[in-house]
């Protein structure tokens, strides 16, 4: 009907001048004009499919770009030849439905159409969700550019399921994706996955859409992706319309720092909102961390109750016996106005999400989480679960409903390197290393970086304890090392007793240098003051839309490096200088000159390098031998960790 061309074209109109005034380009783009011609030989036909109205952006050629507004809407005059059509084409699609498939091109995700601009107008103005299309592919060459190499981890995906709707904007989010739903970007995903995908993302994208979704920046699938992480993704296909607009308000701000990687750091504890009673009477007390439990009203009779959830047994983890020690450390500070549990054994989302239930019946209202694994548990618990307080220890991962806690250790570690270097006979250095995880490349190459400063000679020769297959020590000692950086806690299963700085001697004897101090206790104790004189809520309202990521350093006293009596006094005042010049900011370990491998220039002098540089360091300094490993040399059992928190991305070395 012509009167619906009419309101049609003033919709485009409108658009139009909205692309005016805010500067938008206002008519279709021709796909021509943005990449030149094509061989044949980047040219994919993939047949005919089903395809979303809203990646539907251009036309292929220049010749009815101006015909339409950018939402493709018509412009031309209601008494032209192409209004008659377009009305035709209404009045067809209102009867019977249009069924031809349109042409289209498809380059970077999105489509452009040859034939059938009328068609994609009249859908969309029917607010339709897709329309039938004959698609080719035009392949585009392949760059180091974000959108680029998204694009061909779509395609990886798009082999496996043929389905074009679901877009990310961040690098890795397909295999989240493959992960959330158990299958692989391998081989062709069953059926009744599919099933699940498709009627589970249109849905949640039309309630997303009718509830203001798609912010800037922010695609379907990066919000897709965040609900699945939180919900079942079956619960899209057989739960209630308003269920899943409920849960899709609950998590709107976590779309928006997950994908956004919105991360507000604490490096120090924040001032106490309210000032304790004994701190107004001027009092001097020792410990602080107890203020809080006179000013809060919190005592042994209503104490503060935390649940601490270990992935293994703190008698075979050195991990979780060092949070073992911290959480009996944080029960001795507040004398008795916290009360703890624990469980051991949560190696799986199952077995943490029953924990944090069980802490829950127990009333306790703050959970600590101690492995990167455990974050996609804590996420869901969170939601279900909103009075709770639950934290997890990693860094570098953005969760609006669970706050993170990790130390500063690359600054032991830079002191740590210093002492070694100054020790060190034949200018090599060990360094064993866990898993390659964000903020551990920090400690390498702070290790490396203070090794140069005393010796610009050495050479640090990096093992990797996670491997399926080798043997860390015995490879560095056959290389002439003697000096070695181990592990950084002991554990109580192993008979060595082996850990920190130590020298090789003879046969399997070996003596310790200086150890690297992960003072949980305090850490803990800190995290539990700041919910005692309401800083904690005041960091949640300043952080706004960003995740909350505590850490803390030498300065707040969680971190140390503790030397033998075997190292000469001269060192040890070395060591003591670099404390001081770290907790004060006089020293900065990463700052003038860096050398990274493949001699590429970190920085030649200037500013040092950000938080955010440091924390997501995916490279190594060039006075280090060794490399990343590749995801399928890593044992099974770190694998989940280094999944969740790892810079190393499945079957790469990167």
């Amino acid at each position: 009907m012509k009167e619906d061309y009419i309101n049609a074209r003033k919709l485009g109109e409108k658009a139009r001048t909205r692309a005016f005034l805010t500067g938008r380009y206002p008519y279709l783009p021709a796909l021509d004009e943005m990449i030149g011609g094509t061989s044949a030989a980047s040219e994919i036909p993939l047949g005919v499919h089903e395809i979303p109205l809203h990646l539907i952006v251009g036309t292929k050629t220049s010749g009815r770009k101006n015909a339409f507004a950018y939402n493709f809407m018509p412009l031309l005059d209601p008494s032209s030849e192409f209004a008659l059509k377009w009305a035709s084409l209404y009045d067809y699609q209102k009867n019977e439905g249009l069924r031809d498939p349109i042409k289209v091109y498809e380059y970077m995700g999105r489509f452009y159409v040859e034939e059938g601009n009328k068609r994609v107008s009249v859908m969309n103005y029917f607010k339709s969700y897709s329309i039938s299309a004959d698609v080719i592919r035009i392949m585009p060459p392949r760059t180091d550019d974000l959108e680029n190499v998204v694009y061909y981890e779509f395609l990886d995906f798009f082999k496996v399921t043929r389905f074009f709707e679901i877009q990310f904007s961040q690098k890795g989010s397909y295999q989240k994706l493959a992960d959330q739903m158990g299958e692989s970007l391998e081989k062709p995903w069953p059926e009744e996955k599919m099933e699940i995908l498709r009627d589970g993302f249109r849905r949640f994208a039309e309630i997303y859409e009718q509830k203001g979704g798609r912010p800037e920046g922010i695609t379907d699938g990066d919000a897709y992706l965040t609900y699945i992480t939180v919900f079942p993704a079956e619960s899209l296909v057989y739960d209630g319309k308003d269920l899943i607009s409920k849960r899709i308000t609950q998590i709107r701000e976590e779309v928006k720092t997950q994908t956004r990687k919105a991360i507000d750091l604490v490096e120090s504890p924040s001032a106490p909102k309210k000032p304790s009673v004994i701190a107004e009477a001027g009092a001097v007390v020792a410990n602080v961390l107890t203020l809080g439990a006179l000013s809060e009203g919190y005592s042994a009779a209503n104490p503060l109750k935390a649940a601490f959830i270990y992935e293994k047994e703190p008698g075979n983890s050195s991990w979780a016996y060092a949070h073992e020690l911290g959480r009996q450390a944080l029960m001795d500070q507040f004398g008795g106005a916290v009360d703890t549990v624990f469980f051991t054994g949560c190696d799986s989302d199952e077995k943490v999400l029953a924990a944090i239930e069980s802490a829950r019946v127990d009333e306790d209202t703050l959970i600590f989480t101690t492995a990167p694994s455990m974050m996609p548990a804590a996420l869901k618990a969170a939601y279900m679960h909103p009075k709770m307080k639950i934290l997890n220890c990693s860094v570098n991962l953005s969760r609006k409903a669970v706050r993170t806690y990790y130390a500063k250790m690359y600054e032991a570690k830079f002191i740590l390197g210093a002492i070694a270097a100054s020790l060190c006979e034949n200018h090599k250095i060990g360094y064993r290393s866990d898993y390659p995880l964000f903020g551990n490349i920090a400690q390498i190459n702070a290790f490396a970086l203070g090794a140069s400063l005393v010796d610009p000679s050495c050479r640090v020769y990096l093992k990797w304890a996670s491997l399926k297959e080798g043997d860390w020590e015995k490879e560095l000692i056959d290389e002439g090392v003697r000096i070695i950086s181990g592990s950084d806690m002991v554990r109580l299963d192993d008979p060595s007793r082996k850990y920190g700085l130590y020298r090789v001697k003879s046969g399997s004897a070996w003596e310790g240098i200086a150890a690297p101090v992960w003072d949980w206790g305090r850490y803990y104790g800190l995290i539990c003051q700041s919910i005692m004189d309401g800083t904690w809520d005041a960091e949640d309202a300043n952080s706004k839309d960003k995740a909350v990521n505590y850490w803390y350093g030498l300065k707040s006293g969680v971190v140390d490096v503790l030397p033998s009596d075997r190292v000469p006094y001269e060192t040890r005042r070395l060591a003591s200088i670099l404390k001081q010049g770290i907790i004060t900011g006089a020293y900065v370990p990463f700052e003038g000159q860096i050398l990274a491998q493949k001699a590429l220039v970190r920085r030649d002098g200037g500013a040092p390098l950000t938080p955010e540089e440091i924390i997501t360091m995916d490279w190594l300094l060039s006075n280090i031998e060794g490399e990343m490993p590749r995801f399928d040399q890593l044992r099974e059992d770190v694998a989940r960790n280094v999944s969740v928190n790892g810079i190393l991305e499945k079957g790469t070395a990167k």
